[in-house]
């Protein structure tokens, strides 16, 4: 079709390792693909984006990516000026979103991961495989019984109105965090969010690792670095329907 790239959502992330010609370490790392760049030669010749052809090459590949890992990291530094190094974390969710998360989270030198998932059996899963693979980070399931530097909801519970906190309130007070970022951007504050100012938190949304994803993907499908501040922007325009400072 002529395109130089196009990202993927769920539930296509899986499947799409199966899919691709090629992946890069970042999709082999994190076990899915949200990004892919098109690429040609001719014969013989070297593999290039699609975007720096002139003419029609001989060859086309689908090269698959990650950049979900990397624009969460990005995010949380950005956005709430977090460290993750030795940090402890309470992580809601274990599947697609919340195991990219806590593999990225222990990649970046977290001591301590907390995980609470509907499922139980999944986030027994998610800790023996970052046991496995991390193995001087402790991952643990249930709520902690002390502070932690950050909650972080990798769940979708949040999305639709009325839909309750994925916090268990009984089991874990926000006041004894000092940050809370929720991967649901719309609605630009969900009740976890809400009660985060409220506890005196440092809170975000995902529109920034929206944000940094469609950088990133950008960056790669152009060779070029992305224009962040008009991409956010545009971005909060076209989520929010005008610019709203703090989302």
């Amino acid at each position: 079709m002529g395109l130089i790239g196009l990202n993927l959502t769920v539930p296509h992330k899986l499947p799409a390792l199966e899919m691709m010609d090629a992946l890069d370490e970042s999709a082999r790392e994190w076990g899915a693909v949200n990004t892919v760049r098109f690429e040609g030669r001719e014969a013989g010749g070297p593999w290039r984006p699609l975007g720096e052809w002139t003419g029609t090459p001989l060859e086309v590949r689908a090269h698959g990516f990650n950049t979900d890992a990397g624009a969460m990291a990005r995010a949380l530094q950005e956005e709430l000026g977090l460290s993750l190094a030795g940090a402890s974390i309470l992580l809601f969710g274990a599947g697609g979103a919340g195991r990219t998360a806590a593999l990225k989270l222990a990649s970046e030198g977290a001591a301590r991961l907390f995980l609470v998932n509907r499922t139980r059996s999944k986030a027994e899963a998610l800790a023996r495989e970052i046991q496995a693979r991390y193995p001087k980070v402790q991952a643990a399931l249930g709520y902690p019984s002390g502070a932690v530097e950050l909650v972080l909801n990798a769940t979708s519970l949040g999305l639709k109105p009325g839909e309750p906190s994925p916090l268990d309130e009984r089991e874990f007070c926000l006041r004894r965090t000092a940050a809370v970022y929720d991967m649901i951007y719309r609605p630009a504050e969900t009740d976890l969010l809400r009660s985060a100012r409220a506890a005196g938190c440092r809170a975000a949304n995902g529109l920034g690792m929206l944000l940094c994803q469609g950088a990133m993907a950008l960056e790669l499908w152009t060779g070029r670095a992305a224009p962040a501040a008009i991409m956010r922007q545009a971005l909060e325009e076209s989520v929010y329907g005008a610019r709203r400072a703090g989302y």
